[in-house]
């Protein structure tokens, strides 16, 4: 099965993609293109399916990099490969040709970024922590200062858990509130004292109110078990384990 790629016009002409997870070599519960490396699937066919990505955005292996993810608001400036010691952050910034920029997600936002005039690229994992504590605006602060100009960036949210499928408890209702009450608004009634956090609609938000034209793919992982991984998905169907879609950009 050959690869699936969801693309966004407002990124071209760089090379870019949001990767299903049709085309892999996992099988089981990761069947398709696992890329994620802290899974528990066997390490050699996650370096098989990022091989298979790699040659799709046309640089080494060794050159379609993935930090260490952590739901931070940290970003990294990349200049060249780094290898297998990948830093602890959740974006990652650059305008070095010949490097791909890759955030792996099963739920949470991946983001991409581009200032194609200025030849600057970011890509960013925002999960509702991320999100909240400001990784989307630290992104565009990093790329600003590799010379982006903030009127030329533009992002893109691909495949995320949508707000249907998104039940959460008061809890994480009242952290969102200690720090904005307007963003009451992200939020939709459920059953009894659960609510559903609309996680795409606050990712554009924060962009827009950062001055950062955006768009979302209007993909949901949760509800399409043939063309995403979902954690969220896999914990209610009781699963070992997940795989990880990757998304990726370069110059």
């Amino acid at each position: 099965m050959t690869l699936e790629i969801i693309t966004s016009d407002c990124l071209a002409p760089l090379r870019h993609g949001f990767f299903t997870r049709r085309g892999g070599a996992s099988s089981g519960v990761f069947a398709g293109l696992n890329c994620g490396a802290g899974s528990t699937d066997q390490a050699e066919i996650v370096t098989i399916n990022r091989g298979r990505v790699a040659s799709a955005m046309d640089v080494p292996l060794d050159s379609l990099l993935t930090v260490h993810q952590v739901h931070s608001p940290d970003v990294v400036t990349v200049t060249e490969a780094f290898g297998t010691d990948k830093p602890r952050a959740d974006a990652m910034v650059s305008n070095t040709p010949g490097i791909a920029l890759g955030i792996l997600t099963a739920d949470c936002q991946p983001v991409l970024f581009a200032d194609a005039e200025a030849g600057v690229i970011g890509a960013a994992h925002a999960g509702w922590r991320g999100a909240l504590d400001g990784v989307l605006e630290n992104t565009v602060d990093a790329m600003i200062a590799l010379g982006a100009d903030r009127d030329n960036i533009f992002a893109v949210i691909g495949p995320c858990i949508s707000q249907r499928n998104y039940e959460v408890g008061p809890e994480f209702f009242d952290t969102f509130m200690e720090q904005d009450p307007t963003y009451s608004r992200f939020f939709a009634g459920g059953a009894g004292d659960r609510l559903h956090f609309d996680l795409p609609g606050f990712g554009l938000h924060r962009l827009r109110a950062a001055g950062i034209d955006s768009e979302w793919t209007r993909h949901c992982t949760y509800s399409d078990s043939k063309r995403f991984y979902s954690y969220r998905r896999s914990v209610h169907e009781k699963e070992a384990d997940y795989g990880r879609l990757i998304s990726t950009i370069r110059l």
